[in-house]
């Protein structure tokens, strides 16, 4: 039978579905996998995914750092009455430019090692030991060349002489080429150890990080270049000149360019590294922010959820030993609930599923706001850590300038926020290498820093200001003056206090965007079904009208197939259309949502609605078991084992709101969660209305084949 709103046979489209699904769908891990993945502690989170980001960033920047300690001379000649940052250079022995060399190319073959094993072009056990002896091996013989230039390196007949830029810039180099290599081990150990795969499993973007990395650094190489043939500059005082330009510090007084041609390439230079350095803040945002907070708040999760089990196993063997709150200040009627077994009789399966459902928004309540706090507090001492030690240093670098430690302060405050005033400029050798490692380091501290401000006090201020105009000039959707100071406390104090219901465990769902932001992009599994669609469209119309027309007039054949199978008393195909178009009802309500701004969060009520339409009643208890704390020993991993064992053999999952196998655990959003399923169900439900339609033809061709045999023997007769 073909579907009328298909050009092929409803087999074709499911066939294709299926073959599809694994790669364009759904996750390509598995469930095991994604819970693994989930409850990873955040150390092999770190290992796996933090350190070869970490290397593959700031490995092109030690090696932009070696080229930096290559290029010039260690060392300089004072001239009577001057100072070190005038010094005339003093050339170095042959040996040292090719020790130097060495390093410089073991280094570059380490980092091209890393980013070709990234790029999954080298395999693991080849690339690494490539990687982490050739980063070692880098910086051992750059250490060898500055401990011979620290204490045995004067120049015959050079009375007043100092170390030049080139020699710090080869510490810096040496000293991240060092870090990088024992990081690099303790990710090959994690591999080994089988806490998580051998193969780099970065996403583009992340490699797309290291790669505008590469690019930044390299433009500033170029442009310090250029500028020191025009300026008549050295080439690192070039690079410091390129370094606070592209950061928009703007402190030069002795660098600044003075030709018209330097003045000229300015206007596209700067512009350039503004562009490059924009990229690499908004990769730096998108990655190290946002999965790192996933990965935050999933372990937060975790956590505090192995806290409320806890609770909850202390309670239950003290029958009825209910404190005046209940487990992690939830309501006592709650944590009673959450101490009853599956179908014990003792409260309703519903209302005992729906508090382990309060129960579990809670949880994510709580660990939402730890998150928050404690990602301020991290990002808020590093700053602090970046700005103190940093003017530290600077102090003692600018020794020759009389700087104390307040004008020190004062000079990387303003350095830091980019205000550049130029009254304090680090002019001795030591200084300027500092400035630009400093400064880049700078730049993903300040702006993880900014994006935790603006999740905690920057959002309450933003509340507390769009409250204060609410009870005075401007139009509120709260009725009157004391709903509007209710309303602004609870804003103000983030969810935490709500005077107009003080009772209620209020959980932000979201906002219910599904009607603004539309059916913005089609979901790959409608995609394919839709493309043999008769109604084809245009090349141009790919807006988001047309392909939310094409999902209903999917859904509204279903819907008139019911209806043809119902006037034809067909039950069983009337019930399958009627059950897809239900489907894809829901498929397109729920997509919307995913494609939200803001994630979204549904009811208890809506979840019981959403599980019996995938075949589970939250009322029947044969689905459900107490959560048991993961990772636990002695008779609740047992029993958790019993579990387990129980549900391979009856095929029924057991799982319950507060175990890992919860839809609100793992690192999928609710609509996510859901989008697969409802697609996973709409492919099982094609897929058998196929196969009964095949049996059918079956059937009927047999009966066929039957009836001409006994024609034809009645005519031989």
């Amino acid at each position: 039978m073909n579907d009328p709103g298909l050009d092929e046979p409803i087999a074709d489209a499911s066939a294709i579905l299926k073959e599809n699904s694994p790669e364009e769908m759904y996750d390509k891990m598995s469930e095991e996998e994604q819970e693994r993945n989930f409850l990873m502690p955040a150390r092999w989170w770190y290992a796996s995914t933090g350190i070869p980001l970490v290397a593959g960033t700031f490995g092109p920047m030690a090696n932009a750092f070696s080229i930096c300690a290559l290029v010039e001379n260690w060392r300089v000649e004072i001239p009577p009455g001057g100072t070190e940052e005038h010094g005339i250079d003093i050339k170095d022995p042959d040996w040292l430019i090719a020790v130097n060399a060495v390093s410089l190319a073991f280094a570059l073959i380490a980092n091209v090692s890393l980013l070709l094993n990234m790029a999954r072009r080298v395999p693991f056990q080849i690339a690494q030991p490539i990687t982490i002896l050739g980063f070692w091996i880098a910086s051992v013989l750059l250490i060898g060349l500055i401990a011979n230039a620290s204490f045995n390196f004067d120049a015959p007949g050079v009375k007043n002489q100092a170390l030049s830029q080139a020699y710090y810039y080869a510490i810096f180099a040496a000293g991240l080429y060092q870090v990088i290599s024992y990081l690099m081990c303790f990710t090959v150990y994690g591999a080994y150890k089988g806490h998580y795969s051998k193969e780099f499993k970065l996403t583009v973007a992340q490699r797309t990080l290291m790669l505008q990395t590469i690019l930044f650094l390299v433009y500033q190489l170029l442009g310090a270049l250029v500028y020191s043939h025009i300026e008549g500059w050295k080439f690192l005082d070039a690079v410091y000149w390129a370094e606070f330009t592209s950061l928009t510090i703007g402190i030069g007084d002795d660098y600044t360019p003075k030709t018209h041609l330097g003045r000229g390439l300015l206007f596209p230079f700067a512009m350039g590294g503004i562009i490059i350095l924009g990229l690499v803040v908004g990769s730096i945002r998108s990655l190290i922010l946002e999965r790192g907070k996933k990965k935050m708040a999933a372990r937060l999760t975790e956590k505090t959820r192995l806290r409320l089990i806890k609770e909850i196993e202390k309670i239950s063997t003290k029958k009825g030993l209910l404190r005046r709150k209940g487990a992690l200040g939830l309501e006592k009627n709650t944590t009673k609930a959450l101490t009853v077994d599956p179908g014990d009789g003792e409260i309703s399966e519903l209302e005992r599923r729906q508090a382990e459902f309060e129960a579990m928004r809670k949880v994510q309540e709580w660990a939402a706001t730890e998150r928050k706090y404690m990602s301020l507090l991290v990002s808020t001492f590093a700053f602090a850590s970046l700005w103190t030690i940093g003017a530290l240093v600077f102090e003692h670098a600018e020794k020759n300038q009389d700087w104390t430690y307040f004008g020190s302060l004062y000079f990387s405050y303003t350095t830091l926020l980019t205000i550049g005033y130029g009254d304090f400029q680090p002019m001795s050798n030591s200084g300027k290498p500092f400035f630009v490692f400093w400064t880049l380091l700078a730049v993903p501290t300040l702006t993880i820093l900014i994006s935790d401000m603006g999740d905690t006090v920057v959002k309450a201020v933003k509340d507390v200001t769009i409250w204060l105009g609410e009870i005075t000039v401007l139009p509120s959707s709260e009725d009157t003056i004391s709903n509007r100071l209710k309303h602004g406390v609870y804003k103000a104090t983030l969810g935490q206090l709500d005077p107009r219901n003080p009772g209620s465990r209020d959980v932000e769902r979201g906002s219910d965007t599904g009607s603004e932001s539309g059916y913005q992009e089609l979901h790959p599994g409608l995609a394919r079904l839709f493309r043999n669609s008769r109604q084809k469209q245009n090349a141009g119309e790919n807006d988001k009208k047309t392909k939310d027309r094409l999902a209903a007039d999917f859904e509204e054949e279903e819907k008139r197939d019911e209806s043809d199978a119902r006037d034809k008393g067909d039950r069983w195909q009337e019930d399958a259309h009627h059950y897809r178009h239900v489907l894809l009802s829901q498929i397109r309500k729920v997509y919307a949502d995913a494609s939200a701004a803001t994630p979204k969060k549904y009811s208890y009520e809506e979840w019981q609605d959403f599980f019996k339409l995938l075949g589970e009643d939250e009322a029947d208890a044969s689905y459900h078991r107490r959560a048991p704390a993961h990772g636990g020993k002695g008779n609740e991993a047992r029993e958790a084992e019993k579990d387990h064992q129980a549900d391979k053999d009856t095929q029924v999952a057991k799982w319950s709101w507060i175990d890992p196998q919860s839809p609100l655990m793992g690192d999928k959003e609710e609509a996510e969660w859901l989008l697969e399923r409802l697609f996973q169900r709409l492919e099982e439900s094609l897929h058998s209305d196929t196969k009964q339609t095949e049996n059918a033809k079956h059937y009927t061709s047999d009966l066929r084949r039957q009836k001409r045999r006994e024609e034809d023997g009645a005519v031989s007769e």
